[in-house]
């Protein structure tokens, strides 16, 4: 399956949003990562080149969590999805709410794509922000609560027998200055890889 194909019959053409142009089968996905923005040019995204700027630090992750990978489809062919919950390139410093919203269907759609999934991991504020909005609607509650990502680490969160992991954002040039977060994220790729193997 295309899965930038499949959401768009779903949803239509969208402008300015930008899916991940790749085949997968859904059935092989046990784990998503949901990232926090795509990046301005497609070829930086997870799917786009090689030695795309969103994979120098998100392979880096893996491998400190003791996954044996150098590419996008090492972590695939291990069963791990990522994708962005903000589909159109932030053009502020902050991402504000309507972006989230805009993509919000995108990302709710994907995510009905993977019928096997045991782990969501939220890479970040907007990823957990994107994903209350989604919880929300059906549940009129957030599956996330609004407490710091540090609190939150070691809790055992579920929505519909899925295990929700909040974490860290793993892609951009901060991810490197706060050595801490990298360890935490890596911690929690670790515990993840866990989970689904």
């Amino acid at each position: 399956m295309n899965i930038k194909k499949e959401l768009e019959v779903k949803l239509g053409i969208a402008n300015g949003i930008f899916l991940n142009n790749i085949e997968i089968d859904p059935l092989t996905i046990k784990a998503i990562m949901i990232n926090e923005v795509v990046p301005s040019d497609p070829l930086q995204d997870f799917y786009g080149t090689p030695y795309a700027d969103h994979l120098k630090t998100t392979i880096p992750l893996f491998q400190g969590a003791g996954a044996e990978v150098t590419s996008i489809q090492d972590i695939l062919q291990m069963g791990i999805y990522i994708t962005n919950a903000v589909k159109n390139p932030k053009t502020e410093y902050t991402i504000d709410k309507s972006s989230i919203e805009n993509s919000l269907p995108y990302l709710e759609a994907e995510l009905s794509l993977f019928p096997n999934i045991k782990v969501i991991m939220l890479m970040g504020d907007v990823a957990k922000k994107a994903f209350n909005m989604i919880t929300r609607k059906s549940t009129k509650k957030n599956a996330i609560p609004a407490v710091s990502t540090y609190k939150l680490r070691n809790s055992k969160i579920y929505y519909e027998g899925i295990r929700v992991m909040p974490s860290y954002i793993m892609t951009g040039g901060n991810i490197l200055i706060e050595k801490s977060k990298v360890t935490m994220a890596t911690e929690d790729i670790a515990a993840m890889l866990e989970i689904i193997k």
